[in-house]
């Protein structure tokens, strides 16, 4: 009983809880909508430069693979995170909150997605490659109008996971000055020992997740054509 009666007693649900929600949603949203917009053309690029590609720049591949790419994903989050705060403070004015953190994210998942992006468009059958370039298709062309629709669910599935990754990742913004639900799970189920707060949150956090995945999921599907 006691359980249920927090619920609707327990500042930190009934106060907190919203204001923190929408946060984690403006987080995933900012973030998750320059990832792709960034994302995109540089999976498409990893691809098209590397060996084998529509248009080979060996070193153009290298930095953009080797040293942006790899390098960007090799350092934890967290540790991204700290080290961008004076970067977002000169780019959008502020070192703390959702807009603040939403450039660590932006940064930390783009190559992410980036990755996901090439391995699906590596996907696309290159007989329908060879077909377009064979009918006077230009190399433009077979990007925009072969490639990227071939692989349009791997893109979609590609986002979808990215969108759940962010979530996480908001999270963890939230103990660094983000806010959103990891810093009001922080302030109340660790520091006060709240484990109403905790349990909600978590809840909120997976119902969260299982509802981008199911979208992601029947987008995918709506989609694929083959």
């Amino acid at each position: 009983m006691d359980f249920f009666n927090d619920l609707v007693t327990n500042p930190g649900i009934t106060k907190a809880m919203w204001p923190a929600f929408l946060e984690t949603l403006q987080m995933t949203g900012i973030s998750g909508f320059f990832t792709v917009l960034v994302g995109l053309p540089l999976g498409v690029l990893l691809l098209n430069t590397a060996k084998g590609g529509l248009t080979p720049i060996p070193w153009l591949n290298v930095v953009l693979s080797g040293v942006i790419t790899n390098i960007t994903r090799s350092i934890p989050f967290a540790i991204l995170m700290l080290s961008l705060i004076p970067f977002a403070t000169l780019l959008v004015g502020v070192s703390l909150g959702p807009v603040a953190a939403s450039v660590s994210l932006t940064i930390g998942t783009i190559p992410f997605f980036a990755r996901l992006v090439e391995s699906a468009l590596r996907d696309v059958s290159t007989g329908k490659i060879d077909a377009a370039l064979v009918m006077g298709s230009t190399k433009m062309q077979v990007t925009r109008k072969v490639l990227v629709p071939e692989a349009l669910p791997g893109i979609i599935a590609a986002t979808t996971t990215t969108v759940v990754t962010l979530i996480g990742y908001s999270a963890m913004a939230g103990l660094v000055g983000g806010g959103g639900l990891g810093r009001l799970a922080y302030n109340y189920g660790f520091q006060r020992y709240d484990g109403t707060v905790m349990i909600v949150t978590i809840v909120i956090m997976v119902l969260l997740v299982q509802l981008v995945q199911i979208l992601g999921d029947w987008l995918a599907r709506l989609v694929d054509h083959r």
